[in-house]
């Protein structure tokens, strides 16, 4: 049987993206650039700015931002949900991160990331 490797979300600017999920899931970072990563890039033209798939690391999945061309569909067909146990206060947290609030119900909270893509902020 397969196993989830990894979470992989469409971005516009993937290194923005993939710091601000960064900062918004616990337990997660970027994942740090060797020499080696850093060479091939620069092969490319590219630096770890303009590195069009970057990868955040955690406790659970993989964390994948991928570069991608063009117009995408208003809604994603997948999304994450973070659980908090102050909802209000991890939604002001991501607020001032860059999120934005899309509509409030009872239980959760569905914010946007920074690119337009959908989240909910769960009660714990």
């Amino acid at each position: 049987m397969a196993k989830l490797k990894d979470i992989v979300v469409d971005a516009d600017h993937p290194a923005q993206l993939a710091r601000f999920w960064a900062q918004a899931a616990e337990g997660y970072a970027v994942r740090a650039y060797d020499a080696a990563e850093i060479a091939r890039l620069a092969a490319e033209g590219r630096t770890p700015e303009t590195d069009p798939v970057v990868m955040v690391d955690g406790p659970g999945p993989t964390l994948c931002f991928h570069l991608r061309h063009g117009p995408r569909p208003f809604r994603n067909r997948m999304h994450l949900d973070l659980s908090a146990p102050d909802r209000e206060a991890e939604v002001r947290r991501l607020l001032a991160l860059g999120a934005t609030v899309w509509r409030r119900e009872a239980g959760y909270t569905t914010l946007r990331d920074p690119e337009g893509n959908p989240f909910c902020i769960v009660d714990a």
